[in-house]
């Protein structure tokens, strides 16, 4: 699936040669565009990503987002080649040096798909490893291919899992599964991760696009603002205690409550016609 087949529409595609974009009947199709790498995501591509994934959440004319890849592979995570020569002498590496390109690297796209105020759906065509599996992981809705696999690959690497596996898979699929998970590295069918939770649905995948599509132009013709209160609500939730969500429900009713989309709403239910929510 290409940004062009999820794309062609209302809007005109902005896309570099290894990150594809299009804007589609209110869905911003996202396009890993590197599939003789298997999609690893280089640094230029991931400030790329971490950009347009801010773009969409300014842009009111998108109102969901598909993340999706070329290829048979989604993400096999960081390219740890790119822009490296090998030939190069390396300067000495000192304390927090690693840990500097890890919170500006990793942690901050995946902080950037978490944070899109618009919804995020993963398209997973192929294998999603370590960087790229959190991808899918970190985005709000999660459709797998019948053949894609999802695996911890950190372990095998011999380094800590990084770019968020230890704060989103306690919180997706529990504490020892997802110790079990990590320490492991195996790879996780797209069947077995459905059933784990870390996948909402397993298509063909010769039908990955169109389920894709059908539910990210379901969630763009829907209520742009209270989705993006309701998804900030939800990624909250289990950090906060009870009387601070209950806070933060209130205020974000507040909020929503004066939209147009919220007005539509109650209009539509008093006249008993459908809604024709317009994202603002």
């Amino acid at each position: 699936m290409t940004a062009e087949e999820g794309g062609g529409g209302d809007g005109a595609a902005r896309q570099t040669p290894d990150l594809l974009y299009d804007l589609d009947n209110g869905v911003g199709w996202i396009t890993l565009n590197r599939p003789d790498a298997h999609n690893a995501i280089t640094p230029d591509q991931r400030n790329a990503l971490i950009a347009l994934l801010e773009r969409c959440s300014d842009d009111v004319e998108v109102r969901c987002v598909v993340l999706t890849a070329t290829g048979k592979g989604f993400c096999t995570g960081a390219d740890l080649r790119a822009g490296r020569d090998p030939r190069a002498p390396q300067r000495e590496r000192t304390m927090g040096d690693v840990a500097r390109v890890i919170r500006t690297g990793a942690q901050r796209l995946i902080a950037a798909v978490m944070d899109c105020e618009k919804p995020v759906i993963a398209a997973v065509n192929g294998t999603a490893a370590g960087l790229g599996a959190h991808l899918a992981f970190a985005s709000d809705l999660v459709i797998a291919a019948d053949s894609a696999r999802f695996i911890e690959v950190f372990v095998r690497r011999g380094i800590a899992a990084d770019a968020g596996g230890a704060y989103l898979l306690p919180r997706i699929v529990g504490l020892q599964k997802a110790k079990e998970l990590i320490f492991f590295g195996d790879d996780v069918s797209a069947a077995d991760a459905e059933r784990l939770g870390l996948v909402n649905k397993v298509v063909p995948l010769a039908e990955l696009a169109a389920a894709a599509r059908e539910w990210a132009e379901r969630l763009a013709s829907g209520p742009t603002k209270a989705l993006a209160m309701d998804k900030w609500l939800l990624n909250r939730s289990l950090d906060s205690d009870r009387r601070t969500a209950f806070d933060e429900e209130a205020w974000a009713q507040e909020l929503v409550s004066a939209t147009d989309d919220s007005q539509e709403g109650l209009r539509a239910f008093a006249e008993r016609r459908a809604t024709e929510f317009k994202g603002r």
